[in-house]
């Protein structure tokens, strides 16, 4: 119909038609091929984008963190050893020094971090430094806030445990040697209670302490002197910037900040006062097979402390190197109490040193005059009750009542017989707050007792009762409800001594930095107890009389006149009595007032005398004579 298509014409379109496919199917791939490499170059530059937004982030805003840490890693504070300062007695006589220490530390951060290299490393510890693994487990829990902070392990390693320890490093990863100091306490049992002790840094304490005040290999003072001066004692600590490796090894010293020892406390205490009179009465108690005792000596004209003694006492030197568990529970467990301070926190009935303050509130209240004579015959009666005197004592006026302790000269001006009115517990209990009674007196160290006064308020309080007639005779005499430390009693004799006066005791006189800067700590008196002078005056005279005529006329024959009150004071429900003197000598011009304590003595006896005796004879023969001070 068409006609027949000449051959060579078909020819050229197979030809034509062939051509055009492959030129379309290569038009229809191009552009296919270039999408997907048009997707790689985004992709790719998108992930180059990113990597150099977080290069520029982590460089420029996270640099300063990132170096830190990376330095932390290979950058240790190693801190130096800060001498601790030393304390002297008022002569210069040091009590206590600084001896060297090599310390094992665990610092958590270049320790194993997995279960079995702790293992090892605790049995390592165990076999070479004898420390427990529970200690070990103990130490990393206390650093999990801060990896990288040394935590004491050992104190004192001996010669043997530090070349173990460099020997046979790769055994001890994590474990550091590190220079410090310990105490030693010379005569320590005599000095222990005055001086306290330092010891390892509490959990406590640590976590209570401020940011990098201390840490947790540090020692810290944790009873007397030690403890209340410790800010002065401890100086600044120093530090070496040291370079380690991946174990944690120190291998390039970077740079060091020197530390700053420790200011030095001189005392008011007179050391060889200190040892005759722990020496004076440690022996009477062994003689009279008793345990427990103090004595406290003052200087009436500032309050400076020249002796503190409390026995029994301990060895203050066991809690400088690291008390054992074993030492410190037989210590906590011994009934006689070595670490209790009697002589500032035991309270005791005051007994008969309680009436030179009832002596002087009666004259100043003028319910007697110093020449009302009262009778004594053995004791009084009031209904059915009796209160009886030690003996009968006849009539006496006051100094007389002083000298001879007559209870029933007591009764009557505290209490009131005889048309003699009585002060009542309130007046009494307002003039001995005067004198120091119930409250602490301020000395430099921990732990001071209050003492009680009671009045008629409190027992309608305590045991549903009125107060008695009764109670106010008791309280006369320094029994019943009232109670005192045996500082207090000091330091009411003390003001009876210069005139009226109380000062606050104090133990350090000078603090002296490592710089020669001298602080000088300047006597505080607290009140004066606002009696007469003349009064006061009435009240020492019969104190004289006590040893020219009374009861402690054994202390006639020594060097200088003395003055003093004896006094027994019965407690709990047997027999057994607390032994007191109070006294201060020369009479004249006083600058010693002293209380010696003897706890449980069987009788009334005044036990104490005798130790007072032998203080002062020492005292005013050998020490007044002349001295070369170091």
């Amino acid at each position: 119909m068409f006609g027949k298509i000449p051959q060579d014409i078909g020819s050229e379109i197979d030809d034509a038609v062939l051509t055009v496919t492959e030129k379309d199917a290569a038009k229809l791939e191009w552009p296919l091929d270039r999408r997907w490499a048009s997707t790689y170059f985004l992709v790719g530059a998108a992930i180059v984008l990113l990597l150099f937004g977080r290069a520029v982030y982590l460089n420029v805003f996270q640099g300063e963190k990132y170096r830190a840490i990376a330095e932390r890693n290979s950058v240790r504070l190693v801190p130096l050893p800060t001498p601790r300062g030393i304390v002297y007695d008022r002569f210069g006589v040091p009590l206590v020094r600084n001896l060297p220490s090599i310390d094992a530390v665990l610092v958590p951060f270049d320790a194993p971090k997995d279960t079995a290299g702790r293992e090892e490393l605790k049995s390592a510890l165990e076999s070479t430094l004898s420390i427990a693994p529970e200690s070990v487990d103990a130490v990393f829990a206390l650093a999990v806030k801060n990896p990288l902070t040394p935590v004491l392990l050992k104190k004192k390693l001996s010669q043997e445990e530090v070349i173990a320890i460099l020997s046979q490093e790769e055994r001890f990863p994590g474990i550091n040697l590190f220079k410090s100091a310990y105490r030693e306490y010379m005569d320590s049992v005599m000095f222990s209670h005055v001086l306290g002790y330092e010891g390892r840094i509490s959990e406590g304490e640590y976590a209570a302490s401020a940011e990098s005040e201390y840490l947790p290999t540090d020692s810290v003072g944790k009873q007397g002197i030690e403890k209340s001066y410790e800010r002065e004692l401890r100086g600044e600590r120093g530090f070496e910037r040291v370079e380690v490796d991946a174990f944690g090894r120190p291998k390039k010293v970077l740079g060091t900040v020197q530390s700053k020892a420790g200011s030095d406390l001189l005392l008011s205490i007179d050391a060889e006062l200190q040892k005759r009179s722990f020496d004076a009465l440690a022996s009477f108690l062994e003689s009279k097979g008793l345990e427990r005792g103090a004595v406290i000596a003052l200087d009436p004209r500032d309050g400076a402390v020249r002796a503190l003694v409390s026995i029994p006492s301990f060895d203050n030197n066991l809690f400088a190197e690291g008390i054992s568990s074993d030492a410190y529970r037989s210590l906590i467990e011994d009934e006689s109490k070595p670490l209790f301070n009697r002589a500032i926190a035991g309270e005791y009935p005051p007994g008969s040193t309680f009436k030179p303050v009832i002596a002087s509130a009666a004259l100043s209240e003028r319910l007697i005059s110093e020449d009302t004579r009262i009778e004594s015959r053995g004791g009084i009666a009031v209904g059915s009750f009796f209160f009886g005197d030690w003996k009968a004592h006849g009539f006496t006026d006051l100094r007389g009542a002083l000298a001879v302790s007559s209870d029933v000269y007591f009764y009557s001006i505290g209490g009131g017989y005889g048309g003699i009115p009585g002060l009542g517990i309130d007046r009494m209990k307002s003039y001995a707050e005067r004198f120091g009674y119930g409250s602490p007196s301020g000395i430099d160290i921990p732990g001071e007792g209050d003492g009680f006064l009671p009045d008629g308020e409190w027992k309608k309080e305590r045991f549903g009762e009125r107060w008695y007639i009764g109670d106010d005779y008791h309280a006369s005499i320094g029994q019943g409800f009232v109670t005192a430390t045996p500082l207090q009693i000091a330091n009411s004799v003390a003001a009876i001594a210069n005139g009226g006066t109380v000062y606050e005791p104090h133990i350090v006189s000078q603090v002296r930095t490592v710089d020669g800067k001298i602080s000088v700590k300047e006597p505080k008196a607290i009140r004066s107890v606002g009696i007469d002078p003349y009064i006061l005056q009435v009240v020492r005279e019969g104190m004289r009389e006590a040893v020219t005529e009374g009861t402690a006329q054994s202390l006639a024959s020594l060097p200088v006149p003395v003055a003093g009150k004896t006094g027994t004071a019965q407690f709990g429900t047997g027999k057994k009595t607390h032994g007191w003197f109070a006294s201060f000598a020369p009479y004249d011009e006083p600058e010693l007032a002293m209380i010696v304590l003897v706890e449980n003595q069987e009788t009334d006896t005044y036990n104490a005398v005798p130790v007072t005796k032998e203080i002062y004879e020492w005292y005013f023969r050998e020490r007044s004579k002349p001295r070369t001070d170091p």
